[in-house]
């Protein structure tokens, strides 16, 4: 009884129902006062109020100490439903709620949470058992994840998105504000756990966006060179059947189709037209190449698609660069833009050659006007410069010489197999000896100079890996050279851009472009040599990739000095390399009885990587091998040199590895594995390009 009594007197009223039930005496008190100064005016009256006064204190005081029984327990009553009523409100919850204790697992849930997850009430496992991407430490207070109050994830259940939204609750406020237990040294909580069904939301977003507009651009690669190729009575036959198969091919995927020029398309589809010509593989590729009614040459396309941009501009703005992506690395191919990535398509077709040269004379004629306008050119290459960077350069020098401008090649290591090469011009009384520069010394003539210093840079269109990458930061004047397919990282902000993939090599289109420079125009023999070997190098003695204008352009430098034998001799190697590239040769290994993987030794060879590269053409003539793959360990890295004929485009599996180059010619560098690792991830790359059917 003692402990009842004890407890009821810890019941106690505040706030304003307290002042309400007590209001009542405060007012008697007010009337006892009154009543005391009535009694200095007139007694009789004080006497009169005294007797109400007391009356007045009798009566409240009984009702007082009568109800509040009363009304305690009509407090606790309601107190009681009110909780009973809120727990019953919880419990039917429209939206999924559980409880979790500070080890994750399941406490309380309501009955929305309990149709969620298809489970009976007084579930207490662990919620990952439900969700099991939602670890301990993912929880709020989780050790070593995320240790605040809140946090957020988005799951995936059964077929629905949803989004879980936890709260954390500390249970030693709670215990401290309670009187039964004590919360001295106590730091437990509890988590509430909310799930929002999201999925409604995401299929109408995803609806909008499979709405929105995507815009392509189809080119024909080789309209003119396949017209032709046919008679004239029968070449617009041709024409109107490449037209019906690409009318009738966007047409079946709700797409329009607008011809621009006789080899240029504008077409207009969905988004969700688009996710159906990736899953096709962009098969209107192959397809455009069955048209044949006696033309010797297929025809080819390339397909730039521009899509999720801000607004219908950017999306065509997308589309054009795509299709110069696409045309720049070969044609063949489609390339698909958005503001966040380049994905790329096809691509397995030598490029065909073109006939004729006007490009390489309006490219000639601009390069002069840019070159006499500046002060000094600086001319730069790739790192690890080869005999086509170097001899491209080299043509660049003399354009800039003819022209009357000071010019510096930037060259900082040179190889055993370029000192051959490099060594024609030191001591030569005909070049100046600041003709060949360092990277600092290049950096300290571009700083400051203004628009006065034109860089150009040849055999290579990726940032990284030029010879000196902030020359391309500090000089505003650029112009590109290339002979190599263009990847997703290009120079941006070129002044001029002459990349042409179809060429042997980039000294064939220096060469090209130094006939329209000036009339008869002649070069020193050094130069001529310098830009022989670099053609002969890059077409494995005019063995691979080997067009008509590349003959033309090795005449025009046998014309101006170029000497066969000499050039054979400045490439004769050492016992020491032609061992290690026999050596490569025949320890190589037939992987999938169509790839030639190998290794080079790089221990005591000067140029080991060049060493490589020999290794990987010599393994072409196994017959049965598609594609060659040299690995070489040298300095910290391991090169790659990847070589084809024809059936393999080895470009899009180097661009897997983050390298690049041409379809028969292409490598990569790859940093912090060793050897064996590196070829277990080539081997990797290849078998998901198999089954992707890439390659």
């Amino acid at each position: 009884m003692k402990k009842k009594g004890s407890m009821k007197k810890r019941i106690r009223l505040k706030g304003r129902i307290k002042i309400y039930l007590l209001f009542a005496i405060y007012l008697g008190v007010l009337l006892f006062i009154v009543n005391a100064f009535l009694v200095l005016v007139d007694y009789r009256v004080a006497l009169l109020l005294g007797c109400f006064t007391l009356f007045y204190f009798v009566v409240t005081f009984t009702l007082y100490f009568y109800n509040k029984p009363v009304i305690m327990n009509e407090l606790i009553s309601f107190a009681t439903q009110y909780g009973q009523i809120q727990k019953h409100l919880l419990r039917e919850l429209e939206i999924p709620y559980a409880l979790l204790d500070d080890g994750g697992k399941v406490v309380w849930t309501n009955i929305a949470f309990e149709n969620v997850v298809h489970q009976a009430k007084g579930y207490s496992k662990s919620i990952t058992g439900l969700f099991p991407s939602l670890t301990r430490d993912r929880l709020p207070g989780g050790n070593g994840g995320n240790v605040g109050d809140e946090a957020q994830y988005e799951l995936t259940y059964e077929g629905n998105d949803y989004i879980a939204k936890f709260r954390k609750i500390s249970l030693k406020e709670m215990a401290e504000n309670s009187d039964m237990i004590s919360a001295d040294g106590y730091e437990g909580y509890l988590v509430a756990m909310y799930l929002f069904d999201e999925t409604a939301l995401h299929i109408a977003l995803q609806e909008v966006d499979d709405q929105s507009l995507a815009v392509g651009l189809i080119y024909l690669d080789n309209y003119d060179e396949s017209l032709e190729s046919i008679e004239e009575v029968r070449q617009s036959l041709l024409t109107a059947l490449i037209d019906r198969k690409i009318n009738k091919y966007i047409a079946g995927l709700d797409g329009i189709v607008k011809k621009l020029e006789k080899d240029k398309y504008l077409i207009i589809m969905r988004k969700k037209s688009v996710a159906q010509l990736q899953e096709s593989r962009f098969d209107l590729l192959e397809d455009v190449k069955t048209v044949k009614i006696g033309n010797e040459m297929a025809v080819t396309m390339s397909i730039g698609v521009g899509l999720s941009g801000l607004t219908y501009a950017q999306n065509y703005e997308f589309a054009r660069n795509a299709i110069d992506l696409a045309l720049g690395r070969g044609g063949d191919q489609a390339v698909i833009k958005t503001p966040g990535s380049i994905t790329y398509y096809g691509g397995k077709s030598q490029q065909v050659e073109k006939n004729t040269r006007v490009k390489a004379r309006v490219k000639a004629h601009a390069l002069k006007e840019i070159i006499t306008g500046r002060d000094k050119v600086l001319i730069m290459g790739h790192k690890l410069a080869d005999a086509d960077s170097f001899g491209a350069a080299v043509g660049i020098y003399r354009i800039a010489r003819t022209l009357e401008r000071k010019a510096h090649i930037v060259l900082n290591d040179v190889s055993a197999s370029m000192q051959p090469l490099t060594n024609l011009f030191f001591n030569n009384t005909e070049y100046d000896d600041d003709m060949i520069i360092s990277s600092q010394q290049a950096i300290d003539m571009a700083g400051g100079s203004g628009n006065s210093v034109l860089l150009v840079v040849v055999d290579v269109n990726k940032p990284v890996i030029t010879e000196c990458p902030d020359l391309l930061r500090m000089c505003k004047s650029i112009v590109v050279l290339d002979h190599h397919r263009q990847g997703s990282e290009t120079i941006e902000n070129a002044t001029l851009s002459y990349v042409e993939p179809y060429a042997s090599s980039t000294c064939e289109m220096v060469s090209e472009i130094l006939q329209y420079i000036y009339d008869n125009i002649k070069i020193r023999t050094e130069e001529a040599d310098c830009m022989y070997s670099g053609i002969m190098v890059d077409t494995n003695n005019f063995m691979s990739k080997t067009g008509v204008r590349t003959f033309e352009a090795a005449a025009f430098l046998r014309r101006n000095g170029a000497d066969v034998t000499r050039v054979r001799k400045l490439f004769r190697e050492d016992a020491s390399e032609y061992k290690a590239r026999a050596d490569a040769v025949s320890q190589a290994e037939i992987y999938k009885q169509s790839f030639a993987i190998s290794v080079c030794t790089a221990e005591d060879l000067p140029s080991p990587t060049i060493v490589g590269a020999q290794a990987a053409n010599e393994l072409l003539n196994i017959r049965g091998v598609k594609a060659s793959f040299v690995l070489t360990d040298y300095q910290g890295k391991v090169y790659v040199s990847a070589r084809s004929i024809d059936e393999v485009n080895v470009q899009i599996i180097m661009e897997r590895l983050g390298g690049g180059g041409h379809m028969s010619m292409a490598a990569c560098q790859m940093e912090g594995v060793g050897l064996a690792e590196a070829i277990g991830t080539l081997k990797g790359t290849i078998d998901t390009m198999l089954e992707e059917g890439d390659i």
